[in-house]
């Protein structure tokens, strides 16, 4: 499934599930010669892990990497990186008794709908536990990012909202609670949703400082929707607002506008992107995270044959996300504005690499072959209504009507008209093998 690959300039794809052997995660857009960053990979995952807070899965897994290729003495070989993390801490006693029962909140229901099948170990695919391979592909990005920044505070979780904003004290401590007043009480407040066998969810700011003017493109390329992709493709996160967010729609444009002086911009409503732009001002955007669906309050649910059943979750599972999630956050952060910046750079021309065209000519080949591999699916559907409907296979007209507006096209761009016939030739050829 190409869900399970970011499709980006420093994409990558990963593998894996809950109660499975292990996670993972392939990296191909890499450079050779560089210094792999598996101290700052353990780092992060170190926050990502499970630990002793009120929020914590009892789960302990020790999510230690090792690396299979890629790495030769600490350095980059330019060679596709596999990782690993080894599922060591696993039990799937607790979900025996509910495998075929549909967990409220869980994507359970979903994936059966499509798959006709369902991992009820723990949610198999679509378990947080993928979200180790995000971070470990987000780390690999730091000497990209040169000076980039990344400030982190929690706004609310479940009930709780901090009285004051103190973002070196969110630094400080896992939840990234801004307000060393209220730590304690939040800590007392999770655990009695804890002993209420109940979840909260929360909201997490990010701030992106020092970032450069120009990141992001018009339309269909936006710094912030790729950025709100990046993160709205974690599992718990059910929103994302940049700048003033939905406040603006209560404001009138004098008030939303950022005016700008001779000093720069007056106010920062739009979150540092205009017209997906990156403007020069700190991006910054919030995301709400959802509670933990797993809770041991009984709920109404149904099963595989439709029966309504009751249903109370009894596994190790997390309170609220929100520290644990934040690494992840961040990591789909990186990869965003790593490829935005990538990018922008082929367009101001600056000076390249051997390995930037590299990637770049790597990046584009597998576009094609994605692409190449999409048709030949589609020239087979037809050619199977074809068949099922006494239609003819081949019609060559409609060929060299496709082939002349090809050329019109290629001709518009710049391209010879015999690489798109060679081009063709090729593609017509392969089509028919599917007859």
């Amino acid at each position: 499934m190409r869900g399970n690959h970011l499709s980006a300039l420093y994409g990558f794809t990963c593998f894996g599930e809950s109660h499975g052997k292990a996670v993972g995660v392939v990296i191909e857009d890499v450079k050779p010669g560089v210094e792999f960053p598996i101290k700052e990979i353990e780092d992060a995952l170190a926050k990502r892990k499970a630990s002793r807070l009120a929020s914590s899965t009892s789960r302990m897994e020790e999510d230690k990497v090792e690396i299979l290729s890629g790495v030769l003495d600490g350095t980059t070989t330019g060679m596709p990186i596999c990782l690993v993390v080894w599922n060591k801490d696993a039990d799937s006693k607790a979900y025996e008794d509910i495998k075929e029962i549909f967990r409220p909140g869980h994507g359970d229901f979903a994936v059966y709908s499509k798959f006709k099948i369902f991992d009820w170990r723990g949610g198999g695919r679509i378990s947080g536990r993928e979200t180790i391979s995000r971070v470990i592909a987000g780390e690999t990005l730091n000497s990209l990012l040169g000076d980039i920044e990344f400030d982190v505070q929690t706004l609310v979780i479940g009930q709780k909202v901090p009285k004051y904003q103190d973002i070196f004290f969110a630094k400080e401590n896992p939840y990234y609670w801004p307000d060393p007043s209220t730590l304690k009480e939040l800590e007392s407040y999770l655990e009695s949703v804890k002993s209420e066998g109940d979840s909260v969810g929360g909201v997490v700011q990010i701030t992106i400082k020092n970032a450069k003017k120009g990141w992001g493109d018009p339309v269909f390329e936006k710094l912030d929707a790729n950025i709100a992709k990046a993160v709205m493709s974690i599992g718990a996160v059910k929103g994302i607002e940049f700048g003033g967010g939905f406040s603006l729609s209560a404001l009138k444009g004098i008030d939303a506008n950022d005016g700008m002086s001779s000093d720069g911009f007056n106010s920062n409503n739009a979150g540092g992107i205009q017209a997906g732009i990156s403007n020069g001002e700190d991006i910054i955007f919030r995301v709400a995270v959802k509670p933990v669906p797993s809770i041991s309050k009984q709920q109404i649910t149904i099963d595989i044959a439709g029966e309504e059943k009751m249903i109370s979750i009894n596994g190790r599972h997390d309170i609220c996300l929100v520290p644990r999630i934040i690494p992840v956050i961040l990591s789909m952060a990186k990869l965003a504005i790593a490829d935005a910046a990538a990018y922008q750079k082929l367009v101001d021309n600056e000076e390249q690499s051997l390995s930037d065209y590299r990637e770049s000519l790597d990046k584009i080949d597998e576009d094609l072959l994605i692409l190449i591999k999409k048709r030949l699916n589609i020239v087979k559907n037809v050619i199977d209504f074809k068949k099922k409907n006494s239609i003819d296979i081949t019609i060559p007209e409609r060929e060299q009507e496709l082939l002349t507006n090809l050329k019109e096209k290629a001709k518009l761009l710049g391209v010879s008209g015999d690489v798109i016939n060679q081009l063709w030739n090729l593609i017509i050829e392969e089509g028919k093998k599917q007859c």
